[in-house]
């Protein structure tokens, strides 16, 4: 029999009408049986997520304010869902405990992961099915970083007997059972780690969206879905700015070949999108399958003659990088002209010594700064197989009055990046959109 890991976002799981339909997407397939949840979302624009309000129960704790009414909310909620659904489920017992850690070891890990704890135990008990805890099973190192081989281990361990489990999302302990969780959206990250114990032959991630978009609706007008999609023009999309998956879920299930998709709650007889390790040589592709970017970068531009001549020149400048803990974005270069393209953000913590110590550790001839800058990529393995694919993306660019400022294209021919002004970002999405689809 197939086995299916499924994982339910915050709005899926924000009211006990949401509890119910995911019960119900639950019950529709019986290869559905590791089931992993996240908190409570918002149910309408101005609420407020249970996570959200877990943290600022710690920021009040930690300055000695008064969080009861915080918590008080939060019980509510969680009471509110369970006598909709008729679930016996001690919150007030709960809360206690909560209550109990915060005045004898208050640490903001565990407060925030107690809003997938909660909604688990309460999901565990609405299906009557076994509740498993991330604390024992998601394992992480002092230092906060996952340890996949142990989580492996013992997820695979703790599930693998039971027909059906609910496993929490977002967090997990480490050796002496300190809470440690991943960053916001992390409950993706515990949905793979899942699936890949458990050997699950597919991957259901449940949103309010019906799958991935080619573009953000908020800048194209309706943009086309997204069938199919490689994990290689995921990772792409994700790293620049497509917030469907959280980008380190697809690790997990890309080293078991374990497809994912992408399913709306709301919507649940829509297919959504597959994600998969390779997309059948005979697919019809599109030669882009997205358009995604991001806005806040900067460009460190760097000449001097000879600059290709002189050995080691490359590693001096990215050793200082290495000094201040700051990682390249890209690195577009000439015979003598090197550019390095930072978060603006993390440069502008020590952009004045950083800019000191290249120009004492190479002596250009010219050394600026470039500020305001946006990163555009087109993404689509379909680039490789349709001529003048690069063409018609700067001819659009052209067509909308737009200035190219830097051009970076990965070997694998995956993807082409663009740099333009961030005043220009918007219409440059629009723009390569329109041409290609027409719309």
């Amino acid at each position: 029999m197939q086995t299916i890991a499924l994982k339910f976002g915050g709005s899926s799981l924000a009211s006990a009408e949401q509890y119910r339909k995911v019960a119900a997407i639950i019950r529709a397939d019986p290869a559905r049986r590791y089931i992993i949840a996240s908190a409570p979302g918002k149910r309408s624009s101005g609420d407020t997520k249970i996570t959200d309000a877990l943290y600022a129960v710690f920021e009040t704790a930690q300055a000695g304010g008064d969080y009861e009414s915080t918590l008080a909310a939060i019980a509510d909620r969680y009471r509110g869902i369970a006598g909709e659904l008729g679930v016996r489920f001690d919150i007030d017992g709960e809360i206690g405990k909560i209550r109990r850690r915060i005045e004898t070891r208050p640490e903001r890990d565990y407060l925030a992961s107690r809003g997938e704890y909660l909604g688990s135990r309460l999901l565990a008990s609405y299906l009557d099915v076994p509740f498993v805890d991330a604390e024992g099973t998601v394992v992480f190192r002092e230092d906060g970083t996952l340890d996949a081989q142990a989580t492996n281990r013992a997820l695979g361990g703790a599930l693998m007997g039971l027909a059906r489990a609910v496993v929490p999302g977002f967090y997990g302990a480490d050796a002496h059972g300190t809470i440690h969780t991943f960053s916001r959206g992390g409950s993706d990250v515990t949905g793979a780690l899942v699936a890949r114990a458990v050997r699950a032959s597919l991957y259901e991630n449940w949103t309010d969206v019906s799958g991935m978009l080619m573009a953000d609706p908020r800048i194209v007008d309706s943009p086309a879905g997204i069938a199919r999609i490689s994990y290689r023009e995921l990772r792409e999309l994700s790293y620049m700015g497509a917030t469907v998956l959280h980008e380190d879920a697809v690790f997990p299930v890309r080293s078991s070949n374990i497809p994912i998709n992408i399913r709306n709650t709301n919507r649940p007889d829509d297919p959504g999108t597959m994600i998969l390790p390779h997309l059948p040589a005979d697919a019809a592709v599109r030669p882009v399958t997205g358009i995604a970017g991001r806005c806040g970068f900067s460009a460190i531009l760097i000449e001097k003659d000879l600059m290709n001549a002189e050995i080691g020149f490359g590693r001096k400048v990215l050793e200082v990088l290495e000094h201040y803990g700051i990682s390249f974005e890209h690195l577009p270069s000439g015979i003598d002209t090197m550019s390095l393209v930072l978060n603006t953000e993390h440069l502008n913590e020590h952009r004045d010594a950083i800019l000191h110590e290249i120009h004492d550790a190479v002596h250009p001839d010219s050394l600026i700064v470039e500020d305001g800058l946006a990163l555009v990529a087109v993404v689509g393995h379909g680039m490789v197989r349709s001529k003048g694919t690069a063409a018609r993306v700067f001819e659009a660019i052209y067509r909308a009055g737009i200035n190219i400022r830097m051009i970076d294209q990965g070997s694998s021919e995956l993807n082409i990046i663009l740099g333009v002004a961030e005043t220009d970002y918007a219409a440059s999405i629009r723009a390569i959109y329109r041409e290609f689809m027409g719309a």
